[in-house]
């Protein structure tokens, strides 16, 4: 027994801890439950998929795993900060200097450059040289003779290198993506895939990212499955079976 306890003792504190989570959504005449009793650990450096229809609460899990909501019941810990606690100051603050964010919709703003809108964040967090970090990115995915092109002179799959290139400017811990290939065509969006795995296996980053697409979902190390708000593990609990 004590050499079990010292075992987990001995591991490191994942990046994302959440115990017994539950989102409700209060309508006129009713409560609607979107989430029920999702638990789930996820370590450093993990790539991990969350996959589910439409309407399963896949979307509103990332958004409380990133703190851009608060949970009806349980908590969420990221980083070794219990973000269902925290104030929404607190909790921007965080996302801030520890967190990355890939859309679907690109969100990039569309009266700054290329260059601006990866800059921006890296304003905002105070750091030196952001220009120089911006452009360092920019030319990473492909994109160095775009740096002065607003959005609307891009296409999709040249917003979504962007708008990963922000996300990867200030070296986040983590990193949310929502459906990153979703508003892109198979070949630019394997393309913007092969680009944004490539990009967190040398940062070292956490992924957590929702998607419809499998052939995406299976490059990650877990996959997590997700129906009427109920999160399942399929391999674990597959090699539980075998």
């Amino acid at each position: 027994m004590n050499q079990m306890t010292n075992v987990k003792a001995d591991r490191p504190a994942p990046m994302l801890r959440v115990d017994n989570l539950t989102h409700r959504v209060r309508l006129e005449t009713d409560t609607l439950t979107i989430l029920q009793g999702v638990s789930l650990e996820i370590n450093r450096g993990e790539s991990v998929a969350i996959v589910g229809r439409s309407g399963s609460g896949k979307t509103t899990l990332l958004g409380l795993l990133a703190g851009l909501d608060t949970p009806s019941d349980g908590t969420v810990e990221l980083d070794g900060a219990m973000i269902s606690q925290l104030s929404e100051d607190e909790r921007a603050k965080l996302r801030a200097h520890r967190v990355g964010f890939v859309f679907q919709s690109f969100q990039l703003l569309p009266a700054l450059s290329a260059l601006e809108n990866v800059m921006l964040p890296l304003e905002l967090a105070g750091s030196e040289a952001p220009e120089d970090r911006a452009r360092e990115l920019l030319e990473r995915v492909g994109l160095g003779e775009r740096l002065n092109h607003s959005p609307r002179q891009l296409s999709g799959g040249e917003q979504q290198r962007v708008a990963i290139a922000r996300a990867f400017a200030s070296d986040p811990a983590i990193l949310f993506a929502d459906e990153p290939t979703g508003n892109l065509d198979n070949r630019t969006g394997q393309s913007v895939s092969d680009l944004l795995m490539e990009l967190n296996r040398e940062q070292g980053t956490t992924l957590v990212m929702v998607t419809h697409d499998e052939h995406l979902a299976a490059r990650c190390s877990r996959q997590f499955h997700i129906e009427a708000g109920v999160l399942t593990e399929p391999s674990a609990v597959e090699e539980l079976t075998h």
